[in-house]
């Protein structure tokens, strides 16, 4: 199986979707404000994303003016970061992750929220996928049920695997927690939940698990752990811990396995693709909150062999991408 595909909800509807669609007006500069604790304005995915507005015509410097702020490792600054960018009038703005979401819904019901997070209806951020009705739309991530396939990934990765842990941000994922452990528990395996709120806390969470002689790590889906990435996978080699991660580029920055869609490829192919019809006129309630269609799978071998950890044929022939 080599890349896969998971048709959702709309299917091919979302591309036909009846928009406003009226061109940029002439003469108005356009702003738009950014709120995301790990996607800063450079990221590859915020780049990518704002060429597709480019090439829609909405050029930085010219007729857009972008107020883009990420709060990294400090979750509390997002309600003033939120205050100040509402201070000045905004035509859409874009926000990561349920804390700088639900920040925006309450400094406004009127202009447009743009937000990709990892569960829109089960964070009740939205009422609905397709019928919301409120002025926030974007991509919902399929967070659930992707750490669950994250975690049958990582078993068939460690043979013979009785303990495990999975690390979690406390305030994006604690509703599926128990699904997570009774699926563990059906195959034989001990799921230790190590949760965190803070960036301080990740790597005494990686090692206390690590002291807890769990043999492998599920990184769940949450923002404040895709911005301290860097910090997880590091620490995990070098307590030699495989781990998967939400996103296949991790794989490509070192980590383990990476399992998930391609972030960049989402904020440009829809991030973008929103934003520009929300420039162009349409409400945020007439656009259908979209998830993604496909993942990939990529095992970073060169990993595997420093950690001592040897990956069973079977995955590594599924995989889309070996980085060897």
């Amino acid at each position: 199986m080599r890349r896969r595909e998971f048709i959702n909800l709309f299917g091919s509807a979302v591309v036909t979707w009846p928009l406003a669609v009226a061109a940029q007006e002439a003469g108005r500069n356009y702003r738009v404000a950014g709120l995301f604790g790990g996607s800063t304005r450079e990221a590859p995915q915020t780049v990518a994303m704002f060429e597709q507005v480019r090439q829609a015509g909405f050029i930085e410097g010219q007729n857009l003016t972008v107020d883009w702020r990420t709060y990294g490792t400090r979750v509390e600054l997002v309600s003033q970061f939120a205050s100040e960018l509402f201070k000045s009038p905004v035509d859409v703005i874009i926000v990561g992750g349920d804390p700088a979401t639900k920040a925006a819904q309450k400094a406004t019901t009127t202009i447009p929220i743009l937000a990709f997070t990892d569960d829109m209806v089960g964070s009740g951020l939205v009422s609905s996928l397709a019928k919301h009705g409120g002025n926030t739309t974007g991509v919902s991530l399929l967070a659930t049920e992707l750490d669950g396939k994250r975690q049958d990934v990582l078993v068939e990765a460690v043979p013979g695997l009785r303990r495990m842990a999975a690390l979690a941000d406390i305030t994006t994922t604690p509703h599926h927690f128990q699904a997570l452990q009774d699926e563990a528990r059906k195959r034989g395996i001990e799921l230790l939940i190590q949760s965190v709120a803070k960036a301080d806390g990740i790597a005494p969470a990686i090692d206390a698990a690590k002291a807890s002689d769990v043999a492998a790590l599920n990184v769940l889906a949450s923002p404040l752990l895709f911005a301290n990435r860097q910090i997880i996978i590091e620490r995990a080699d070098k307590l030699r811990l495989p781990a998967i991660y939400q996103w296949p580029e991790l794989a490509e920055e070192g980590g383990f396995i990476g399992y998930g869609p391609r972030i960049v490829q989402l904020y440009r192919d829809i991030l973008g693709r929103q934003l520009v019809q929300l420039l162009r006129g349409a409400k945020a309630a007439d656009l259908p909150v979209e998830q993604p269609t496909k993942f990939e799978l990529v095992i970073n071998l060169r990993t595997a062999k420093a950690i001592g950890v040897e990956v069973p044929a079977a995955l590594v022939l599924r995989a889309d991408k070996l980085i060897e």
